[in-house]
């Protein structure tokens, strides 16, 4: 049975319209509470939400689900995802639910369930779950629940991850842009309380504003910010916290690549980079493949995901993975990105070295990239495509090892995406363009 519910990162829609309408939520907390009542003897579930309007109506009704068949919860409130994870974790939780729909604008909501492992509940037991939600739906008349926010809950997270930055952060001007999500209350207090000068963008979220114009897919806004603040760096989350992007002095943007070289180089330096492995997807820049090999460290690249990232991280026993996207995973910590975790390793490394941002982002030569959406209509597979395959192999042929293509199928919408590295960024685009009318030919729309 295929999956029709959940996506690829929970359940995600329109707040209100189905599939997080009152029903279907009303039968997703009962469903959970049996899911629960399989997994511990007593078992509670942890709650915790973005900034979104909608996140308490649909903690309400999940909440009356679970009342519905005796299973109690705590509502952490507005908690990042990775501190839902954490806290699940370490607490006596038999799940973890966040309620975000991470960086979609604010209408959008879902719910991402966290097993007590800390890990997200595997694609086999959400397909079991979807099951029961079906025929619970059917026979069930959604009351809501009564909230009773314990935000006091999130401190153990907001002290383990003060302990991840062993050094002073005095000397230290840092602009955060909170996305008006769900680190708004929690990154500029904890890195004020390191020694650091913080500036706030975008932290007052008011149930509308998140994701708006801001955050870490606006990375504009702190790579102008930190110039004009004349600020050490700044700092981008989306609305869930679990992804981030900086900026440095001179304005620079540091992603997710540029994070896996310096949290990479800095742990093989120190001899904690277990098999001298750092895991990124097939999305990450060639730069960052040729300046992990000068240190002697091996690129490890998986399918575009987070979950693919983590995945392989287990597999081979890696401690650093992540995406070009500012998704971070330091799996000795955590079990899932997370912004602020990634922020603080960032800045320790920045305080024990005693240098910049730009210094150490500096190693890191990004090759010409392009990337071309292609929307078609009927699918086929790629490699039974005669000319784009031709494409491929005469892209391949002249740039050789000192370029890469990557053509894949979205998982979300009827596009095909085109990816070309290159010496220059002429030759790239002429490659591009070159695989994506081919695709067009072939798979017309």
């Amino acid at each position: 049975m295929s999956r029709q519910l959940f996506g690829t990162d929970g359940i995600r829609g329109v707040a209100g319209e189905y599939p997080l309408d009152a029903r279907t939520v009303f039968a997703f907390g009962r469903a959970l509470a049996e899911w629960a009542k399989s997994h511990a003897a007593e078992p509670r579930v942890l709650i915790g939400m973005d900034t979104r309007e909608s996140g308490p109506a649909l903690a309400a009704q999940v909440i009356a689900g679970l009342a519905s068949d005796g299973v109690q919860c705590t509502v952490a409130g507005v908690v990042p995802t990775p501190g839902v994870a954490w806290l699940t974790r370490n607490g006596p939780y038999a799940a973890g639910l966040v309620i975000s729909a991470s960086h979609n604008p604010f209408q959008d909501n879902g719910l991402k369930l966290f097993a007590h492992s800390g890990y997200k509940v595997p694609d086999a037991e959400e397909v079991e779950l979807e099951r029961r939600i079906f025929a619970l739906a059917a026979d069930s008349t959604p009351t809501i629940g009564h909230i009773s926010t314990q935000p006091a809950e999130a401190e153990a997270y907001v002290d383990f991850l003060r302990s991840i930055c062993t050094q002073s952060l005095s000397g230290l001007k840092i602009v955060v842009d909170a996305g008006n999500g769900a680190a708004s209350a929690y990154a500029p207090r904890i890195l004020r309380s390191l020694g650091a000068e913080v500036v706030e963008l975008y932290c007052s979220p008011n149930g509308r504003n998140i994701n708006l114009n801001c955050g870490a897919l606006h990375s504009e806004r702190i790579q102008d910010a930190v110039v004009a603040h004349s600020a050490s760096l700044a700092v981008a989350f989306d609305g869930d916290a679990d992804r981030v992007i900086f900026a440095a002095r001179s304005g620079r943007k540091v992603d997710g690549d540029h994070v896996l070289l310096i949290c990479g180089r800095d742990a093989k330096n120190r001899g904690k980079l277990p098999g001298d492995i750092v895991v990124a997807t097939v999305m990450s820049n060639l730069g960052l493949e040729i300046a992990l090999k000068n240190h002697g460290i091996r690129l490890v690249r998986t399918a575009v995901g987070d979950k693919y990232v983590l995945e392989e991280m287990i597999r081979i026993g890696a401690s650093i993975g992540g995406e070009q996207s500012g998704h971070v995973i330091f799996h000795e910590q955590a079990t899932t990105g997370d912004g602020m975790l990634t922020m603080l390793r960032l800045v320790e490394i920045m305080a024990r070295l005693q240098t910049s941002l730009d210094e150490l982002a500096a190693e890191l030569h990004v090759l010409p990239q392009t990337l071309v959406n292609v929307r078609f209509g009927q699918k086929r597979p790629l490699e039974g495509l005669d000319s784009v395959q031709a494409a491929i192999r005469d892209c391949q042929a002249e740039f050789g090892d000192a370029g890469r293509v990557v053509v894949r199928f979205s998982g979300t919408e009827p596009l095909a995406r085109v990816m070309v590295e290159g010496t220059t960024l002429d030759r790239v685009g002429h490659h591009a363009e070159t695989i994506a009318k081919a695709i067009q030919q072939e798979l017309r729309a």
